[in-house]
């Protein structure tokens, strides 16, 4: 089977550098597992303070951030890895970069997040995908892969959960059953739920619907036009990229691997450190709160 090209993007802000790493060695075995000769690994860091400020210089964060990309990330992976120090980026802004830069050089395209654990059967599984259909389901160039996800909060998002998760009861702030939204799950775990799996189980959706951690995007999608907004400042891109998507390419595909199992650790304790007017938090279900502490989020 032809393996093809696949680039997978993040953006790293100062605050993530304590969480960062369980990314990076989760995409380190997806590497291994594919090859690294036909990988590329984009980030882009960066320390800029106009929304938060930090108890420390950022430049010292991001160095730490750098050491943990190098140490797990180094040659022969084709890693490439930018400071940023003085403008301002949002996922919006860098997502629309990443896929403008790099539709021209990788088949394929991954969102990346720093709170995301990459499966390790991700890009053998793209790879599949993408080889099925040229070869066998009329040469589909156009399309969007998702992964199976954990419980969500409402039924529009069932089709789209792991099928040992999506029977389970959505318990509003559970942190502590492996199948919540908010519980925060180890590589290991991830490994052990995708270990069992032996044969895929791909659906195919006519009508979009996904988030923006793990979104796989083929790169004839953005070739045709499609992309995130100017108009997206900093949130809901991944929702303003759905819309044009549809605009643009109203019979696209979506390709669910359901019972791959993608992890989005969105109300990780990691998620934001030494940011200066917030207390640590350990342990706490909405992290998320701190965030909402700021005038400029609710604003923005």
């Amino acid at each position: 089977m032809k393996k093809i090209k696949i680039a997978i993007g993040c953006l790293v802000q100062w605050y993530e550098v304590e969480i960062i790493e369980e990314y990076i060695i989760s995409l380190r075995q997806a590497i291994d597992h594919y090859g690294a000769d036909n990988v590329i690994a984009d980030f882009v860091l960066t320390g800029n303070e106009t929304l938060e400020k930090s108890e420390i210089k950022t430049s010292e964060l991001l160095n730490r951030i750098a050491s943990k990309v190098v140490k797990h990330l180094g040659a022969p992976i084709d890693l490439r890895m930018i400071y940023n120090q003085e403008d301002l980026i949002t996922i919006s802004s860098y997502r629309k970069e990443f896929n403008d830069k790099y539709c021209t050089e990788a088949d394929v395209l991954v969102w990346g997040e720093s709170d995301m654990l990459v499966p390790k059967e991700m890009f053998t599984t793209i790879n599949q995908v993408h080889n099925l259909l040229q070869d066998t389901w009329n040469g589909i160039g156009k399309y969007i892969t998702t992964f199976g996800i954990c419980k969500m909060w409402d039924e529009s998002w069932k089709h789209l959960e792991h099928p040992e998760f999506t029977d389970k009861p959505f318990i509003e702030g559970d942190k502590d059953n492996w199948w919540s939204l908010r519980y925060n799950m180890t590589l290991d775990e991830m490994n052990a739920f995708n270990n069992k799996v032996e044969e895929l189980d791909i659906r195919v959706f006519d009508k979009l619907k996904f988030n923006g951690c793990g979104l796989v995007i083929s790169s004839d999608v953005i070739k045709s036009g499609v992309n995130i907004p100017q108009s997206a400042f900093f949130v809901h891109e991944d929702t303003a990229f759905m819309v044009m998507a549809k605009k643009i390419l109203p019979d696209i595909k979506q390709i669910h691997v359901a019972n791959i199992l993608l992890v989005h650790n969105r109300k990780h304790p990691k998620k934001r450190s030494y940011i200066k007017g917030e207390e640590v938090i350990q342990d706490t279900s909405d992290v998320g709160k701190m965030r909402k502490t700021h005038k400029w989020y609710d604003i923005a």
